[in-house]
């Protein structure tokens, strides 16, 4: 659909007139801008001509099979699917028929409201409009309510088989006509649809798209999720052959790089190794006591070439996705885990910087080769943290003199200029779950953060900011890697809530690393430490990427772009090739077309980073519950670690999950959500339930195809707080209840809008994890 533009005067239009006619009409067919016109015969063909050269130089895009538009913008009305929500709970929208360069639009509250509010994944009549903070999108209707997909496990009885979701927000119990049900057997994981029916009452029918696999498969946990985000999995044939049908890399427009004494420092279940080190003092007089740290990155853009089958679905999976069981790799294992991979003692293609600190850790310079390598030894972070404790090994021992004692004192020489920038020092307690070969859950444990991990973490900060900073230095376009500045409502919310234990925070002065990193430090040693932690870590924003510069807040920099992970990471590989066209370093360089879609790009890969997010959070919740549902009736300590007002949530520390304790369970009265004080309020007793506190709880529910667990709390709620104003009624929406009802605290009350997750901002920082 379209607006009627003003007639334009006859005949062949220029390039600009031709661009300003499908901003005015948002969207047209070759056919309408040949009427428009008033083009026949071979002003026609001239006409073709001209979209695809403005197509090719990023001015328009395409809509549809024969549409067209103005790059980054919109139709005025249109069909757009729910991709993706951020960690206020706001959904974006994403165009159906769009190109890669159609932007996503925020979709506005519907105040009419149109029936049930839409939700992930479901197809919407919209229209476009921009914004003052970019394009928005107003509810016109759902479509295809009726005929949506769930996925869920077969249930069979002797006078019914069911489709009961696993989505634990999803209502949509499909009945399986018995015709269609030959074959199914219960407990199977099932991808169905919803079939039209006549009939308005009773159940909704289904038919089978899928068997994906069985509910007692110890990795469906794993393929539950994979499904639910829609996940690409597996490679085409073409990107299989194309991966298979590349070269061993030569010298060839290279450096030779192999004689450098270069390392691999990765987790211990590591495949692919897309990073090596190697560190020397500078014998430079003019800097007495610096180093020279090297860090060489595998070479993917010399195998990933653009516009290729292997980019396109390279481009398209955005990322590689992480689970306990298994990896949805970014590129076919023959590269990701063969000629992109730095193995020992094998030539591999990289493209590596040599860096310069002085003893202060100051850098000094820096400079980019493309290089050919040879990793002279392969390390796991606790080999290599073990022989600088003294404990070494036949593959330490005999490089600690020349490699793992230079790389230690150089970062020890940069770590003081990471204190002097101070970045966020926030701790995230991260579980691990390890698996049995059989593909069972041997154990959940917590992550040990070594200085080994620090170490790398540095050294690919550092080679990071270098990549930004040449592309800026050589005015070439890029990906950068964004942090904004806390929002004032999160700050805000973040004073409200320190208030109540005592710790000022001026809301008039700005919020910088440093004064987030002094409250740490003060509250580290109280028992107010893990949840301060906790607080500060959900004010932050969430990390984002963009061809425009904001700086990143938490890292505590100016520039900042992702140069080191291109085997799991398509950000990196769009840098590796402005490296290469900034440096004239081969012609398979960023291209013309790349640089006019790089918003496209970045708005793409932030999308896809956030959908493993989310699957790989899922995987890890239902492979907990499925630890968990033997023990069913235990009790556990926890600490309650998000308020709401349908319940509290609870971080078990035996195994890091959260479950959740229904307010309808909590006693005997109707508890109340304070916002402001982050706790749960007693109507008449006053007794609270607050953020941060040790409790115990018994586990009463374990789910594992949902990841669901039910918790009855066991701790008596705290003292009334003689200096805690009123519980405040009469207010709705973000933090407000109104004043209770009858039923209030009942099962059946307000749900979670996340599936009962409570949500975070910045991510960890260790090398792996996404910053």
């Amino acid at each position: 659909m379209t607006k009627t533009p003003k007639r334009p005067p006859a005949g062949l239009p220029d390039k600009d007139t031709l661009v300003a006619f499908l901003r005015e009409a948002g969207e047209a067919e070759k056919a309408d801008i040949a009427r428009a016109f008033g083009l026949k015969g071979a002003e026609r063909r001239l006409l073709r001509e001209m979209l695809k050269e403005l197509e090719a130089e990023g001015r328009l895009g395409k809509r549809g099979r024969r549409g067209f538009s103005e790059a980054g913008a919109l139709p005025p009305v249109g069909v757009a699917d729910v991709v993706a929500r951020d960690a206020d709970g706001e959904f974006y929208v994403e165009l159906v028929k769009g190109a890669a360069d159609a932007p996503r639009a925020v979709l506005m509250p519907d105040r009419e409201g149109r029936g049930p509010a839409p939700g992930m994944g479901d197809r919407l009549l919209v229209k476009f409009q921009r914004g003052i903070d970019g394009w928005e999108a107003r509810l016109v209707k759902k479509l295809d309510a009726e005929t949506g997909r769930v996925l869920g496990v077969i249930r069979k009885s002797a006078r019914e088989t069911r489709v009961e979701p696993v989505d634990k927000r999803s209502k949509d119990v499909l009945v399986i006509p018995p015709a269609l049900a030959e074959g199914l057997r219960d407990g199977d994981l099932v991808v169905a649809s919803i079939e039209k029916s006549d009939h308005r009452h009773g159940s909704k029918r289904g038919k089978i798209l899928e068997v994906i696999g069985k509910e007692d498969d110890p990795r469906a946990a794993s393929l539950l999720a994979i499904h639910a985000h829609s996940v690409p999995t597996g490679f085409s044939e073409a990107v299989e052959a194309e991966a298979g049908d590349q070269a061993l890399p030569t010298l060839k427009g290279r450096e030779d790089l192999r004689d450098l004494p270069l390392i691999t420092i990765d987790p211990a279940d590591a495949r692919d190794h897309d990073d090596a080190v190697y560190a020397t003092r500078d014998d430079d007089p003019k800097n007495e006591g610096g180093w020279i740290v090297w860090v060489a990155i595998a070479d993917v853009a010399a195998y990933v070439r653009p516009g290729s089958a292997l980019d396109r679905e390279a481009r398209d999976k955005g990322n590689s996705t992480y689970f306990p069981d298994r990896v949805e790799p970014m590129l076919p294992e023959v590269l990701s885990n063969g000629l992109c991979s730095l193995k020992q003692g094998e030539n591999r293609a990289c493209l590596a910087v040599r860096m310069v600190f002085d003893k202060h850790g100051k850098k000094l310079g820096h400079r980019f080769v493309r290089g050919l390598m040879r990793s002279h030894a392969s390390l796991s972070y606790e080999q290599a943290q073990s022989a600088i404790d003294g404990q070494t090994d036949d593959a330490t021992g005999p490089i600690m003199e020349a490699i793992l004692y230079p790389l230690w004192n150089a970062y020890r020489a940069m770590l003081k200029g990471r204190e002097r920038r101070s970045p966020l020092q926030i701790e995230s307690a991260e579980r691990r779950i390890r698996m049995t070969p059989q593909g069972e859950i041997a154990s959940i444990e917590a992550r040990v953060s070594l200085e080994a991990h620090r170490l790398i973490e540095e050294m690919m900060i550092q080679a990071n900011v270098c990549a930004a900073e040449t592309l800026e230095q050589k005015r070439t376009p890029l990906l950068y890697r964004i942090h904004e500045t806390p929002s004032q409502e999160k700050t805000f919310n973040l004073a409200d809530f320190l208030s109540t234990i005592g710790k000022p925070w001026n809301k008039g002065q700005a919020p910088t690393t440093a004064r987030f990193n002094a409250l740490l430090e003060e509250t580290r040693d109280t028992p107010h430490a893990e949840v301060v932690n906790e607080v500060v870590l959900r004010s932050q924003m969430q990390a984002i990427y963009s061809p425009e510069n904001i700086g990143h807040f938490g890292l505590n920099l100016d520039r900042y772009a992702h140069f080191t992970s291109p085997i799991r990471r398509y950000s990196d590989l769009i840098v590796h090739r402005g490296l290469i066209r900034a440096l004239n370093l081969g012609k398979d360089g960023l291209t013309d077309r790349e640089i006019a879609e790089l918003p496209a790009i970045a708005e793409h890969v932030v999308m896809t980073e956030r959908r493993s997010m989310a699957a790989e959070r899922d995987a890890m919740d239902r492979y907990i519950a499925a630890f968990l549902e033997d023990r069913v009736g235990a009790t556990f300590k926890g600490r309650i670690t998000g308020v709401t007002r349908f319940g509290l949530f609870v971080r078990l520390e035996e195994t890091g999950a959260d479950g959740l304790v229904p307010v309808s369970s909590l006693g005997n009265e109707y508890f109340t959500h304070d916002d402001r004080a982050h706790a749960l309020v007693g109507e008449r007793s006053g007794k609270r339930f607050v953020l941060g506190r040790q409790v115990e709880v018994r586990l009463a529910e374990a789910t594992p195809v949902t990841g669901g667990l039910v918790l009855e709390m066991l701790s008596e709620p705290d003292a009334r707080d003689p200096n805690a104003p009123a519980p405040r009624y009469g207010m709705r929406g973000r933090g407000g209840d109104g004043p209770p009802s009858r039923g209030k605290n009942r099962p059946g009350g307000p749900k979670p809008r996340n599936g009962g997750k409570p949500s975070g901002g910045l991510k960890g920082v260790r090398k792996g994890k996404r910053r």
